[in-house]
């Protein structure tokens, strides 16, 4: 806008532009005809942008004065502007130069689909991403490392010699190597990266705020795996392009993050390749899209850890310990009586000769959280904390009983994904938020309410109740030997002990 000059928005789509790997940009001046034509404004416009823009790697930028409204330089130069030498918007746009040259890059090639119509055909469908193959080339299976050579190119119009980038295929191999959908054929001698681990720019989206240690789903062209932001590096600073610390992603932010995939993914840089090195992320809950990001590298040390197998197993603590591993769950406001209950639990299963272990909220961060504070980010790392604690005791034969408020859906989601199946039991102690304050057994409710406590749950901190809890106990009119009790039926009723 002409009256407005560079706005925020206008810093910020710039950015992503450069990050998207765009190289030419149009700086569209409109409503020109609300400053009078004025050349002088469109001048300080133009010369604002060049300086800020000049560390954004654009290889041109056209500035044009437009009036969208009456068509002043949209598709032919306009005469009210006399001073304007420049090309009008359509003219520029017909010259500039888009393809970029993915036929000339390494092959690759995302699987969507296994096409099996019947016993005698089995090819391989997707979307050549960049480069070229033919018939009889040599082929590697990205994930595995598995060879093979093209026999055929199927097309709805007949078979091809050749596919180049941009082309839609279904490629038949000379022999049955196992490939599957998300996986990559490539050139063997260019492969991509495969690694569980990788730094990357991330655009964030959503109102609410990215934070580490939660789970999102990751999606590429073909693929799809869960994923966690390990580490956020650093926040991008808009006006200046600095580096600047950050806990938290807020709506429309950019930042640097590692990240930690719960399986290897085949990939590219996204300087390499703009579709094998790019992804979305998608909230759990919702399914809606939070987040697009851009691959800077593979994290070397994805490469160098390896699981170890042990020969004592899982399975062979639990028979020694004659039980059913599990980990119970107990989430809850502050002063419902999770403890509580849990401590008694524990007691009767101690008495009935189970192994157990206890891990208490308060307990929990005096040690292993005490580096953490109250704020949303630093309860998605407790919790993440805890359930990979929680995680190694039940590998150890353990029935583990958590206790802490867990205050977000989407953790105990990931905390149950961390465990077997069935091993996760999740107990919603509900307790309305009145009968808590008035318990108040730590004086936190007192000390909330005179303003001394920030970030408390239930009061300016959310609480989000289970949709489905597997073991739901009203508290009110029961007293906390009675809901130990029924958890303990439950537990005998499905072979837990």
């Amino acid at each position: 806008d002409a009256r407005q000059g560079i706005l925020p928005q206008t810093r910020r789509h710039s950015m992503i532009a450069s990050l998207l790997g765009i190289r030419h940009i149009v700086l569209a001046v409109n409503k020109i005809d609300l400053v009078e034509f004025d050349r002088a404004v469109f001048e300080q416009i133009a010369g604002e942008y060049r300086a800020f823009a000049r560390e954004l790697g654009f290889e041109t930028i056209q500035p044009i004065p437009l009036s969208a409204r009456y068509g002043d330089n949209v598709i032919a130069r306009s005469q009210r502007m006399g001073w304007y030498r420049g090309p009008a918007l359509l003219e520029h746009l017909e010259t500039v130069e888009t393809e970029a040259d993915t036929a000339g890059r390494p092959f690759r090639f995302p699987v969507q689909y296994v096409s099996r119509p019947d016993l005698d055909f089995r090819g391989f469908a997707g979307t050549v991403a960049a480069g070229r193959i033919g018939v009889g080339d040599p082929v590697t299976v990205a994930k595995s490392g598995k060879q093979s050579r093209v026999k055929r190119i199927v097309t709805q119009g007949g078979d091809l010699a050749e596919a180049v980038a941009g082309q839609a295929v279904t490629l038949v191999l000379d022999d049955e190597v196992e490939v599957s959908r998300g996986n990559m054929l490539v050139v063997p001698e260019a492969r991509p990266h495969v690694a569980d681990q990788f730094a990357a720019t991330l655009v964030w989206f959503d109102e609410k705020p990215l934070l580490p240690g939660r789970s999102y789903i990751l999606r590429t062209e073909t693929d799809e795996v869960s994923a966690t932001v390990s580490h956020l590096k650093y926040r991008r600073n808009i006006n200046n392009f600095s580096e600047e610390a950050a806990k938290a992603l807020e709506m429309n932010e950019v930042g640097v993050c590692n990240f930690a995939l719960q399986a290897p993914i085949a990939f590219d840089t996204f300087a390499e390749n703009r579709v094998t090195g790019a992804f979305i992320l998608i909230d759990r809950l919702t399914n809606a899209t939070v987040g697009a990001g851009m691959i800077q590298h593979p994290l070397r040390r994805a490469a160098n850890i390896h699981w170890q197998a042990l020969d004592v197993t899982r399975d062979a603590r639990a028979q020694m310990k004659h039980q059913k591993p599990a980990v119970l769950w107990f989430t809850g406001l502050s002063g419902s009586g999770k403890s509580t209950v849990a401590n008694l639990l524990e007691k009767k299963l101690h008495a009935a000769g189970r192994h157990t272990y206890i891990l208490d909220g308060d307990n929990v961060r005096h040690g292993l959280n005490r580096d953490l504070g109250f704020t949303d980010a630093d309860r998605v790392e407790n919790i993440r904390r805890v359930a990979e604690t929680a995680k190694l005791m039940a590998d150890a034969g353990l029935i583990v009983l958590v206790s802490f408020i867990s205050p977000f859906r989407a953790e105990r989601r990931m905390a149950r994904e961390l465990m077997r199946e069935g091993e996760f039991v999740e107990i919603f102690i509900d307790t309305p938020f009145e009968e808590c304050a008035r318990r108040d057994p730590k004086g936190l409710y007192a000390k909330v309410l005179k303003g001394e406590i920030k970030n408390f749950t239930g009061v300016d901190s959310p609480y989000e109740t289970p949709n489905k809890a597997d073991i739901h106990l009203p508290t009110a009119g029961h007293a906390p030997e009675e809901l130990a009790e029924e958890i303990e039926a439950w537990l005998g009723e499905r072979g837990y002990c």
